[in-house]
């Protein structure tokens, strides 16, 4: 468990106990109450709940504001890398000297699109575009669908390890 979550953890206990010790002065003030909490201890108990709330509060707005900052950080790592991944698949697909038409063929397919969704987007038939995508595979290197998406999620998982494992394929190919 991290240092800081355990932190949290031992000042949310402290604010329970606290608001234990505010409900404990309240009924004690109750007639009927089965013993008397003498003038001096009934004062101590509230400031001392007080200021254990009090600086709960102040902790806790600490601890959301650095969520929020790490929350902001990470959105912005995902939406650099997701950048960087259109700029990869650009890459490749200068590399492979692609089309505008095939570019977006391969860009359907890599959204997960059926043959005929991509027919239907692009206004094309079916048999062009299995023609593209052909032709597409054929200029990466690959041998269908599967292995095309291969590529990028390996270079995903390992960095930039999968470019010339591509590189050798379009080379022997």
């Amino acid at each position: 468990m991290s240092r800081s979550r355990l932190f949290l953890i031992l000042l949310l206990a402290v604010q329970v106990f606290c608001a234990g010790l505010f409900l404990f002065n309240m009924l004690s003030s109750m007639p009927g109450f089965p013993f008397v909490v003498p003038w001096s201890v009934h004062e101590g108990i509230e400031i001392g709940a007080a200021l254990g709330l009090v600086t709960g509060a102040f902790v806790s707005a600490r601890a959301v504001r650095r969520a929020n900052a790490e929350s902001h950080k990470l959105k912005g790592q995902i939406r650099l890398a997701s950048g960087a991944f259109q700029e990869v698949l650009e890459e490749h697909f200068e590399d492979w000297g692609l089309t505008p038409a095939e570019r977006d063929v391969a860009t359907f397919m890599m959204k997960g699109l059926a043959i005929p969704e991509i027919a239907t987007m692009r206004g094309t038939s079916e048999g062009t575009v299995k023609a593209q995508l052909n032709a597409i595979y054929r200029k990466s290197g690959t041998s269908g669908r599967p292995q095309f998406l291969g590529l990028f999620i390996e270079e995903l998982m390992n960095g930039a390890a999968a470019v010339p494992e591509a590189e050798g394929i379009k080379a022997s190919a």
